[in-house]
Order: structure tokens, then sequence, then C-alpha cells
């Protein structure tokens, strides 16, 4: 059992389904955030509900911030061990042959995912830890929309939150499918799973770069 948990299938399970769960994270997130485009209303409604929700506060916030963590440390690892095996068999190792411009580039745009990380974590949840626990003003369910849209006035800000989901876009576009091979989803529904995958890969991020543009475009 101890060789099994060490070894690298089980890491790159263990990846694949905190992968996996990240990625329903960023679905669901990104349903809320567009409804910032339609209606600030139900933008309020649902981040008020996220933001004083007991159970998503206390469990599933934790949860994913370790997932996050879990993700990236797991990445690290594997990439380590990866390039140390190159290193060994280097004289026949072909990366361009072998996989894919995405594939051998993870590691860089998992980097930049991370530094977006934490320029989103520095934009949204920090605020709202000092408004709720340092500063304890009172609740106050309509103020997420004009806390949200206010971030996008910069050029820079919304220039560097495209970007970043560009790095996403190509972090998933390989990263969503070789989730569901390492867990060892294939049989006669692969061919499917590969589409729905490079859809969801693409229409998210675009999703979030609308969502952005918007918000700076209507600031002008």
């Amino acid at each position: 059992m101890g060789g099994l948990i060490k070894s690298s299938v089980a890491k790159k399970f263990a990846m694949a389904l905190s992968g996996l769960f990240l990625v329903l994270f960023l679905g669901q997130h990104f349903v809320i955030n567009f409804t910032s485009v339609i209606s600030p209303d139900t933008f309020n409604e649902l981040s008020h509900f996220m933001g004083t929700n007991f159970l998503v506060q206390a469990l599933l916030q934790p949860i994913l911030i370790f997932g996050v963590i879990f993700h990236f440390v797991m990445g690290f690892v594997l990439e380590i061990r990866n390039r140390n095996a190159r290193a060994v068999n280097y004289v026949s190792y072909n990366g361009a042959a072998n996989s894919s411009w995405m594939s051998r580039n993870m590691i860089w745009s998992g980097l930049a995912i991370l530094a977006f990380l934490a320029l989103h974590f520095y934009d949204f949840w920090v605020p709202e830890l000092v408004h709720k626990y340092v500063q304890s003003h009172p609740e106050d369910a309509t103020r997420y929309y004009g806390e949200t849209i206010a971030k996008f006035e910069s050029p820079v800000r919304t220039g560097l939150y495209v970007v970043a989901f560009v790095f996403l876009m190509l972090h998933l576009l390989h990263g969503f499918s070789s989730s569901f091979q390492s867990i060892g989803w294939n049989n006669k529904y692969s061919k499917g799973i590969r589409n729905f995958t490079v859809a969801y890969a693409i229409i998210i991020p675009l999703g979030f770069i609308f969502i952005a543009l918007f918000h700076y475009i209507n600031n002008l």
C-alpha cells in the first residue's frame, strides 16, 4: 500500500481527481460571475449566499483551498520526476515527437495560473476577509456587484486577467482530458469526453475573458 501511494500512477490519479474538482468549481464560479453581465441583482444574491453561507465558508472553502494547493504541489512533484526520468533517457527522448506543446509546457501554464490566483486572492478574497473580520462592517447584500466591476477599471489589471485566462485555456486543453485518462476512463465514450473537455477548455476561459472586457468597457 505504501508503495502504491508513492508511485507515479497513484500521484497522477490523485492529481487528476483534484484537477476535476477544480474544474467543477471553475464552472460554478463562471456561472455566478456571468450573472454580473446579465443581472446585477442576481449576482449580488448569489455572491451574498456564497459569502455568508456557513457550509460554503466553513467546509467548501477550506476544501477548495486545499485542492488548489494539493494540485499545484503534486504537479511540481510529477514535473520534477518526469524531468529526472528524461535526463536519464535523454538520448532517446524527443518531446516534440512524443507529446503536444501543451502537455510539455503544463508547468509553465500552471505557474502563470498560480500567479493569477495570487492576484485574484489579493483582489477579492483578502478584501472580503478584511471587510468581514477586520473592519467588521454590517452586512450589505448589494455591495458585491460594485466591488467586482471596480476591479476592471484598470486596463492593466484587465489585461492581466485576459492573459491569465488564455493560459488557463492552454492548461485545460491538455489537463482536463488527461485527467479522465489518469482515472481510467478510456472506453467507448472517450471521443465524446475528449470533445466535451476541449469545448469546456475553450468556452469557459473565453467566457471569463468576455466578463472582464465587458466590465472594463462599461467602466470607460
